[in-house]
């Protein structure tokens, strides 16, 4: 028995409850919608997506979904001048 992996295991089993230490700064989804998949990035706190809605609205259900399952775990925007 790897004594060592144990204490991992329960640590890593903490870190994943203490979700606030989680944050995430980028990464891309493909989400299947009503009707076809969706394209989403996440980048320095700015969402981007595929669909019609979020071209005119900056904004959709698709990103709204995914800042439901990540509440409090994504970075702040970074302001770029």
């Amino acid at each position: 028995m790897d004594y060592g992996m144990i204490g991992k295991r329960e640590k890593a089993r903490r870190y994943a409850q203490e979700r606030e230490r989680i944050h995430f700064h980028s990464f891309t989804v493909t989400m299947d919608g009503n009707n076809n998949p969706h394209h989403i990035q996440y980048e320095n706190g700015r969402w981007q997506c595929d669909c019609d809605f979020f071209k005119t609205r900056g904004v959709c259900s698709h990103t709204m979904a995914l800042e439901i399952v990540l509440e409090n775990m994504l970075a702040a925007p970074v302001n770029n001048p």
